[in-house]
């Protein structure tokens, strides 16, 4: 599968990395994360905030969908969070932006280790792939009422 083209790019910037400025580059995008946080007046279709075992504090990702059916991450991270994690908010919140749900779960997590080097990996396999996980759940999720919700109508409008 190809990568969608904002998360390709960022794939492309890290291949051309050595493993100390992949670590400089992920330290980066970790103090952007707060950028990736919900704005002022925005409303969203989903939100899902919690600590789960795997995460040193509480993380809530939040899922927008546009008139085209585009999905909007945001992030909001507790203090306690990791710098990994903290940069993969980033990354995943610019790299997803915009595609559907459909295509965030076709998504394959094979990207990572361009991104962040197969030895961070090795040491922080759970926090790497963490927050793709919970963004995949949330785009699941929405996909799942979108339907339920699909059928109700159909049983509302067939005279049932």
């Amino acid at each position: 599968m190809s990568y969608p083209a904002k998360l390709e790019t960022i794939i492309d910037l890290f291949s051309g990395l050595s493993d100390a400025e992949k670590r400089e580059t992920l330290i980066s995008y970790a103090d952007q994360a707060r950028s990736q946080e919900p704005r002022e007046g925005e409303i969203f279709d989903l939100e899902d905030v919690r600590k789960d075992e795997e995460c040193t504090d509480t993380v809530a990702v939040y899922l927008r969908l546009d008139e085209q059916g585009g999905a909007h991450f945001r992030v909001t991270l507790g203090p306690q969070v990791q710098t990994l994690t903290r940069a993969m908010s980033s990354i995943l919140c610019k790299g997803l932006d915009g595609i559907t749900p459909e295509d965030v779960l076709e998504i394959p997590a094979d990207f990572v280790p361009k991104i962040v080097g197969a030895e961070l990996v090795r040491l922080r396999s759970q926090t790497v792939y963490y927050l793709l996980t919970r963004m995949k759940g949330v785009a699941k999720v929405w996909l799942q009422r979108r339907r339920a919700a699909e059928v109700a109508g159909e049983e509302g409008t067939s005279g049932n």
